[in-house]
């Protein structure tokens, strides 16, 4: 078997245009086009340097994938069950503090009118 090299690997990556989704953080890229880019630095052995700036990335983002991807499934369902539980606390606190403004308002309000 033989090796394919990283310009053409590269080439590869950019010619299959990985579907981006625009968000108002900016460009997000595919699961599939990160794993792809990280298969590259664990099984060939290229620097993420390389990497990067062939496809046009930032280093910490490949960084973060990296990281990201190199742990087992089980360990990042449990990561992503925790952004999501603080997704939701933050949303709930957010909630309650609205209603204890209300609620301050609506004493003070009432205070001044029993006077």
């Amino acid at each position: 078997m033989f090796e394919v090299p990283l310009d053409l690997q590269i080439l590869c990556l950019v010619i299959l245009e990985p579907r981006r989704d625009d968000i108002n953080k900016g460009t997000q890229f595919t699961d599939e086009f990160k794993r792809d880019a990280v298969v590259r630095i664990f099984e060939r052995g290229y620097a993420v340097s390389d990497i990067a700036e062939r496809l046009g990335i930032s280093t910490k983002s490949l960084y973060t994938w990296k990281a990201q991807f190199s742990k087992p499934p089980h360990v990042r369902a449990e990561v992503l069950d925790q952004a999501a539980e603080t997704r939701r606390l933050r949303r709930e606190l957010a909630r309650v503090t609205e209603e204890r403004t209300i609620l301050k308002k609506a004493t003070a309000y009432f205070a001044r009118e029993s006077q």
